[in-house]
């Protein structure tokens, strides 16, 4: 199969206008930061969260250079509750409201389930899905009596398809995209929508490193377009999401695809 080349980057509409966001996971060159950057390219005021205090400051720098007075950022670890919380009222602090939350935080890992321990399925578990599960519950509580908001999970195709040393990571996404909709269901009332994205392969130096050549190249021939997606190809749906375009959209899980089976 020969290869499509990756589009030309979208400009920004001006789509966030106005809005606060938080973005989790947002330190680096995957789809956390790609999000973070679009948001601003769109207009939004963003609070950039990661577990990894350098990284986040010096990513934090970078974009407040170009966005001036637009970037905050606040270290916080999704596993403890405590700086869940700490997040969130920094950014209701910062910004007076809250209007958009991307669950970004996750982690991945390869096992074969019958060598799997305990510790590696619980750690994958507490990072991808509780941690989901408190930044969502944080948000909703911080957007119920502001007249609305938006969330947006990262889920992943393998919370639909079987992937070989992938129990945990599966099943912790595939628990997203249920929490994602039982949530929207919830979250109605207060005016909230609740989606997620599950991208199939975007690809960045983190998970060039964690990952195998083989299996990418693998991953890479099942993708009809004959190539991986771009950080921020995933982010410009998660801008859709986020915004007024999105407006009757709650409880699905959008595919950032071209896989074939």
């Amino acid at each position: 199969m020969t290869g499509v080349e990756s589009p030309a980057y979208t400009p920004g509409h001006g789509l966030l206008r106005g809005r606060t966001a938080v973005v989790t996971a947002a330190a680096g060159t995957g789809i956390g930061g790609a999000t973070a950057r679009r948001f601003l390219e769109e207009g939004a005021r963003v609070l950039i969260s990661d577990a990894h205090p350098r990284r986040l400051k010096e990513h934090e720098a970078a974009l407040g250079r170009q966005f001036p007075g637009a970037v905050a950022a606040v270290p916080c670890d999704v596993t403890d509750e405590a700086q869940v919380r700490a997040m969130f009222d920094a950014a209701v602090a910062a910004h007076g409201r809250l209007d958009i939350v991307v669950n970004n935080a996750g982690l991945g890992g390869t096992s074969a389930l019958v060598d799997m321990t305990d510790d590696q399925w619980s750690r994958v578990l507490d990072v991808t899905l509780n941690g989901t599960f408190r930044c969502t519950r944080a948000a909703l509580r911080a957007m119920r009596g502001s007249g609305g908001g938006v969330i947006v999970n990262n889920a992943s195709v393998v919370g639909w398809r079987a992937q070989a040393g992938q129990a945990h990571y599966a099943a912790a996404k595939a628990g997203v995209m249920a929490l994602t909709r039982c949530a929207a269901i919830e979250a109605a009332a207060y005016g909230v929508r609740v989606n997620a994205v599950a991208p199939s392969l975007a690809m960045h130096p983190h998970l060039e490193k964690v990952t195998s050549a083989e299996l990418l190249a693998e991953l890479t021939r099942r993708e009809a377009f004959g190539r991986y997606a771009q950080p921020w190809e995933v982010a410009n749906v998660i801008v859709f999401l986020a915004s007024g375009y999105s407006s009757y959209l709650t409880g699905e899980v959008v595919a950032v695809s071209s896989q074939h089976p």
